[in-house]
């Protein structure tokens, strides 16, 4: 991350709460994404950005239905980040993406241009929905519902699309203006096969 702003802070002189979840994440994902070091600095609004997202991308935790498939939510993240021009969240987002939906090609295609891509008719109209949050929310009106309906999108859903589109928008901006970047392992997520 030698292009931040801001530096990340050592991780044992994080509160303790924070560090168990870092390096649960380690543990999984096999390396610390950067972005929880980085919002780290300021472990309150940490704690607010990853309960807000945790209930945004993993409703079901919190016992919460959605109509949304974990390969959605990672799709409208990846297509809104591309329009906010968020380096970060499109490779990140991406990699997860490409994993969810088994496509190695999706997350390049969404980010471009979500309208040809090799998406299903009702992956296009979710998007078109949070491209138009993303771009012009103040323009929504019941034909868009109307739209999301017609794929069998309930009007929760759409809050889903509408929430995950500006909360990443918020993210966006702090990863943007942060210079925070993207873990190199990111890049190979769900392109090539898996190491055994």
């Amino acid at each position: 991350m030698s292009d931040a702003r801001y530096p990340l802070p050592d991780l044992n002189t994080l509160p303790e709460d924070l560090k168990a979840k870092i390096l649960e994440v380690q543990e999984k994902a096999g390396f610390v994404p950067n972005v929880f070091l980085a919002l780290a600095r300021r472990p309150a609004e940490w704690r607010a950005f990853f309960a807000y997202h945790d209930a945004l991308m993993t409703p079901e935790t919190a016992g919460r239905e959605s109509g949304l498939t974990k390969g959605d939510r990672e799709m409208i993240v990846t297509t809104t980040s591309a329009a906010n021009h968020c380096l970060y969240c499109v490779v990140a987002h991406g990699a997860i993406l490409r994993i969810y939906e088994k496509k190695p090609l999706v997350a390049d295609q969404v980010a471009v241009n979500h309208r040809k891509a090799d998406i299903t008719p009702r992956q296009r109209a979710m998007l078109d929905f949070a491209m138009k949050v993303c771009l012009a929310s103040h323009q929504i009106d019941d034909a868009d519902f109307a739209a999301l309906h017609a794929h069998g999108f309930s009007d929760e859903d759409a809050w889903d699309i509408a929430a995950i589109t500006a909360f990443f928008g918020l993210s966006n901006r702090m990863a943007s203006f942060s210079g925070m970047t993207p873990n190199p392992e990111f890049y190979l997520m769900g392109r090539v096969p898996k190491a055994k």
